[in-house]
């Protein structure tokens, strides 16, 4: 970690480099964060919504999945990206050293802006329902949103590492990667609320970690939701867990992976 405040620098070097390097090459750039999450809401507005007629909590569908799609997207791009750290950057880091860890580090900041573009696009379609007469009412809660997302980087950047550390040397994971987020998310609360899942099972969901930061989320921005405080300490212990985890394996690899990569 005291490497990592040496090499500060480097870390917005990055940062720039990947902010730079994917508007150049895009017509619409920004526009891309804004199309995802509304084409996904519009589409599980329809099927969960509309047709399979899920619960959401009371309520409106659309805000319902727009709250899911925005937490879990954040999540989502930056394990996929984090994960192919030491196969992606094998070239750099056969030249120079530096702390591996500015990398994966980098991709959890660069993130945060596809967020913000996303998040503002949420509270405008949360304001419109609110003031449609939606049963929504915020509160100091919505004040929690920065711990949830330390919450989410954490865990992301913990199950990055350890994904990383796996293809450096066995790279079928990274064909499986897709498959494997495609399948956490429907895992986790993201077109169902918690409260679909039986009270006796819903302990068991609390371990997968993910289903605590959705709900959190949702509690905090839209007011409803069954997560209990023991779900969310659950959640913690396993993103702590993960993220250790994920370090002890990075920094073993991370010495001879130049043999394997």
């Amino acid at each position: 970690f005291s490497d990592l405040i040496k090499y500060k620098d480097l870390i917005f070097m990055f940062i720039k480099r990947d902010f730079v390097t994917f508007y150049k090459q895009t017509i619409l750039g920004p526009l891309w964060y804004v199309i995802q999450p509304l084409v996904n809401t519009i589409v599980f507005t329809i099927i969960f919504g509309n047709l399979a007629k899920l619960p959401t909590d009371g309520m409106p569908p659309f805000i319902f999945y727009m709250a899911g799609n925005v937490c879990w997207s954040y999540f989502a791009v930056c394990i996929q990206t984090t994960s192919n750290t030491f196969v992606k950057h094998g070239g750099i880091f056969g030249k120079i050293y530096f702390p591996r860890l500015t990398v994966p580090i980098s991709v959890i900041i660069i993130s945060l802006l596809q967020f913000a573009i996303q998040f503002s696009i949420f509270i405008f379609f949360l304001i419109y329902f609110i003031y449609s007469g939606s049963s929504i009412s915020l509160d100091f809660k919505v004040l929690l949103l920065p711990l949830i997302l330390l919450h989410s980087a954490l865990l992301s950047l913990g199950c990055g590492m350890i994904i990383s550390s796996l293809t450096a040397k066995y790279r079928d994971l990274t064909f499986a990667m897709t498959f494997f987020v495609q399948l956490w998310m429907y895992a986790s609360p993201i077109v169902y609320p918690l409260s679909l899942i039986p009270e006796k099972y819903q302990m068991l969901a609390a371990f997968n970690p993910m289903t605590a930061i959705v709900e959190s989320f949702k509690l905090c921005f839209l007011g409803e939701s069954s997560i209990q405080f023991v779900h969310i300490q659950i959640s913690l212990g396993m993103t702590v867990f993960l993220f250790i985890l994920g370090l002890i394996l990075f920094n073993k690899v991370e010495k001879n992976f130049m043999d394997t990569v």
